[in-house]
C-alpha cells in the first residue's frame, strides 16, 4: 500500500463548532414537538437571533409549529419570550364537551392577534408544519394558506385539545406521527434542529421518537436537562426558557461530533 495514502486515510477528521456549521451557508431550522417545549424553543431561537445565525427557512411540529411559525411570521424571539413568560392558564383554558378537553378557541384567538402574517405567503421565511391527518391516518405538510389554523392544527394534542378542522380535514397535532418535525424538509437541505430531549409521561425510554434524528447535512442542537413544563408547571416555564437559552449558548462554541451538538445542563 503506498504510505502516503495510508497517511491520508488515517488523518484525523477535522470538527467544527456548531457557530462556524452554522456561519457556513444557509441552513432550515426545525424544531420538535415536546409537549409545553415552546418555552425550551424559544430560548434557544434567542440565542440564534442574537448572534445574527439566523434561519433562511423553518419546520416543526406541535411545540415546534407554535415557535417556528411566529418566527416566521415576523414575531422575534424576544417577544415569543415576553408572551410566552406572560402566559397564564386562563388565556387557552376553555373546556368544552367533544373530543379533547379543550376547545382550542381561546388559543387560536390568542394566535390571531400575535402573528403579524396571516398567510403562509406573508411570511418573512418558507414555512413547512406537520400535521396529523384524523382520516387518513398520516402526516401532512402545511406551507401554504392561513397560518393561524395550521399552527392550532399542529399544536392539537389528542385528549387535551379538540381536532381541529381546516380545509376540508380533520387535523391533529403533528408531532403523532413526525415529533422531529422534518416530513416538511427536503432531504438535500442544511438543517439545524433542535431536539427537545425531555420524554412525555406517555413514551417510553426506549422509544425511537426520543432519539435525534441523524441524516446527511443535518446537526441535531439538544440540551439535556431543561425542566419539564405544561398546563399546570406554567410556572417552570421561565427555567425552562433560561436553561435553553443558556445551553444553547455553550453548544455554538462546542464541536458538532457525529451530527450532534450536545449540552447537558
Amino acid at each position: 500500500m503506498n504510505r502516503g495514502a495510508a497517511l491520508v486515510r488515517s488523518a484525523p477528521i477535522v470538527s467544527i463548532t456548531l457557530r462556524e456549521w452554522l456561519a457556513e451557508s444557509p441552513f432550515t431550522l426545525a424544531m420538535s414537538s415536546g409537549f409545553f417545549g415552546f418555552f425550551a424553543h424559544c430560548g434557544a431561537l434567542t440565542v440564534l437571533e442574537d448572534e445574527g445565525l439566523l434561519p433562511s427557512a423553518l419546520a416543526g411540529s406541535s411545540a415546534g409549529a407554535l415557535v417556528a411559525g411566529m418566527w416566521a411570521a415576523g414575531m422575534s424571539a424576544a417577544a415569543q419570550r415576553d408572551e410566552l413568560l406572560r402566559l397564564q392558564r386562563e388565556d387557552f383554558w376553555d373546556p368544552a364537551l367533544g373530543a379533547g378537553l379543550l376547545r382550542g378557541r381561546l388559543f387560536r384567538e390568542k394566535l390571531e392577534g400575535l402573528l403579524p402574517a396571516r398567510t403562509f405567503a406573508e411570511c418573512r421565511a418558507p414555512l413547512a408544519l406537520s400535521v396529523f391527518d384524523v382520516r387518513t391516518r398520516r402526516t401532512v405538510v402545511l406551507d401554504q394558506g392561513a397560518l393561524a389554523p395550521a399552527i392550532h392544527a399542529s399544536c392539537a394534542l389528542p385528549v387535551l385539545f379538540q381536532p381541529v378542522r381546516h380545509e376540508g380535514r380533520v387535523l391533529l397535532d403533528g408531532g403523532i406521527l413526525d415529533r422531529p418535525g422534518l416530513v416538511g424538509v427536503s432531504s438535500s437541505a442544511r438543517v439545524l434542529h433542535h431536539h427537545l430531549s425531555s420524554r412525555s409521561p406517555w413514551r417510553s425510554t426506549q422509544d425511537p421518537a426520543l432519539v435525534p434524528p441523524k441524516r446527511e447535512g443535518l446537526v441535531a442542537l439538544v440540551i439535556d436537562g431543561v425542566p419539564r413544563t405544561g398546563p399546570f408547571r406554567l410556572h417552570e416555564g421561565r427555567r425552562a426558557f433560561e436553561a435553553a437559552r443558556s445551553g444553547a449558548k455553550r453548544a455554538l462554541d462546542q464541536r458538532v461530533t457525529d451530527g450532534v451538538a450536545r449540552v447537558v445542563l
